[in-house]
């Protein structure tokens, strides 16, 4: 058989178990948490940006991981809120267009939530989020709270300089922290790009030093694509990856007690499928002639 219908098999076989993990229930998340290592206390933070809730099991947990076995603190950071007003009126059309791939019972969700893309959608995100961190062993979550407004040619520069200052707060505070960011260059998306512009003034004024940045969405990308320009390919080992494949999980987790609602495989089912079946991340260096600015 040819090697892209070898990869092909696999990832439909990927697919199946992340399907058949949907359903995953409230103990089986907490059963696969993993309490933070005893990291040295000494040891400058490997501190990691996510864009939004759900990018850092996509593309930064192998990376998380390696982080943590050598020794590192890790601290995760939610850049964005999250807001999403078109997932909002997705959660409440009944029946669901994902079919089997949804964990709701029956694939039936009218939940009547406001579509507002805020009121519900936010903490429930940030739900998903929380368990996925847990799941992952970081040391500390900060939450930076911005209301995801990257995404506005008014409204773009005001939120890299929001960005920009928080960071530049966490390096004072963290000194001699590696940063970890969004190839926000390459995934193409407004927030992405919004934390690589930040992380670009930084570097620029030596604010920060030890900068890398993760692939989130290479995943789009056909397999034998996927790692075109990479500084790093950072290949996970089995463990780590059941321990990504479990953060993955906490995306598509019914479980409205804990306010639970799959909104991230809603949201990214193609991305997180695909991150599930490849066990591999992408890391990259800035680089030469990076353009700010909104694309």
């Amino acid at each position: 058989m040819p090697a892209h219908e070898n990869r092909i098999t696999s990832s439909v076989l990927s697919r199946r178990r992340v399907l058949a993990a949907g359903a995953l229930t409230a103990a089986a998340v907490a059963q696969n948490a993993f309490a933070p290592s005893k990291a040295s206390a000494a040891a400058p933070p490997a501190i990691f940006y996510s864009p939004h809730q759900d990018d850092e099991a996509i593309g930064m947990a192998g990376s998380i991981l390696e982080h943590k076995a050598a020794g590192r603190p890790v601290y995760l950071v939610l850049v964005s809120r999250g807001e999403n007003d078109q997932l909002a009126r997705l959660m409440n059309v009944g029946d669901c267009g994902l079919k089997g791939k949804c964990a709701a019972p029956g694939h039936w969700h009218d939940l009547q939530w406001p579509t507002d893309g805020a009121s519900m959608i936010v903490p429930a995100r940030t739900a998903e989020f929380t368990a996925s961190a847990k799941v992952l062993g970081v040391d500390k979550v900060i939450n930076f709270n911005l209301v995801d407004s990257a995404h506005g040619d008014a409204t773009y520069g005001k939120f890299v300089d929001a960005v920009t200052s928080k960071v530049r707060s966490l390096a004072k505070k963290y000194p001699g922290a590696s940063h970890k960011f969004s190839a926000g260059w390459l995934d193409v998306t407004a927030t992405h790009k919004a934390c690589s512009d930040a992380a670009y003034r930084l570097m620029n004024d030596g604010t920060i030093s030890d900068v890398r940045f993760n692939h989130i969405y290479a995943y789009d990308r056909p397999y034998g694509e996927r790692a075109d320009g990479a500084s790093h390919v950072l290949q996970i080992p089995a463990p780590h990856m059941t321990r990504k494949k479990n953060s993955i999980y906490c995306y598509n987790t019914w479980d409205p007690n804990r306010n639970l609602y799959a909104l991230g495989y809603h949201s990214a089912y193609e991305k997180l499928e695909a991150a599930h079946g490849d066990p591999r991340e992408f890391v990259y260096t800035l680089p030469s002639g990076y353009r700010p600015g909104k694309m």
